[in-house]
């Protein structure tokens, strides 16, 4: 058995190496009507990986268009109508990556987008240059930081689905009590103006209106 110092040391150095290289975006957008928005994310080495998700929040059917682009302006992924996207591509080329949302289905709608761009380095697996029992710890520690990262990416897919729903939900609610509010205005002068129409008649029925003649 390993002394716990060494242990830790070794936790901490497999930690910083499979976690350090990520480098990740988390931004909430407004897309206006006919409005094409780009965001970019830069690339340093070929074989990076790319994360990109995103999720229309409100607005109209809960659409966008959406393109991702190399440095080559090369379409990688594209997309329309679509309401949410979770997608996993490896940069072949270095440089600077271009990530847009298009509205253009829409004439005066405006979309709210929860979007995610990762770039993320390929862990490397460096080989022990130390005791075979210490080999086998770190190869049991990194198995379990990989169960432990795939348990948290879960998770946090979770979470994002739940936010979108409760955003979904709440635009459905708030669009359906506006709609209720203008019926029952528009329902309620309608009977008002029904009321006072009515007023009028009967009082036209009961005014005496004949002309008078003076002898």
């Amino acid at each position: 058995m390993l002394p716990l110092p060494l242990l830790l040391a070794a936790a901490l150095a497999l930690g910083d190496r499979l976690l350090a290289p990520v480098r990740a975006t988390a931004l909430t957008t407004a897309i206006a009507a006919n409005e094409r928005l780009c965001f970019y994310a830069d690339v340093d080495k070929a074989g990076e990986k790319l994360g990109f998700y995103f999720a229309v929040q409100s607005g109209g059917s809960f659409d966008i268009d959406f393109e991702v682009r190399d440095p080559n302006d090369k379409v990688l992924l594209d997309g329309q109508r679509e309401r949410q996207g979770d997608y996993v591509l490896t940069a072949n080329t270095p440089g600077e990556y271009a990530f847009c949302f298009e509205n253009d289905m829409s004439t005066l709608t405006e979309k709210l987008v929860d979007f995610d761009i990762m770039v993320e380095s390929e862990p490397r697996r460096e080989p022990p240059a130390r005791t075979t029992q210490l080999s086998e710890q770190t190869t049991a520690l990194e198995e379990s930081i990989f169960r432990l990262n795939g348990m948290l990416l879960n998770i946090k897919r979770t979470q994002k689905y739940f936010h979108t729903r409760e955003n979904r939900g709440f635009d459905v609610v708030k669009h359906t009590t506006n709609s209720l509010f203008w019926y029952a205005a528009l329902e309620s002068l309608g009977i008002i103006g029904m009321a006072v129409l009515q007023v009028y008649i009967l009082q036209t029925f009961f005014t005496k209106t004949g002309r008078r003649y003076k002898v």
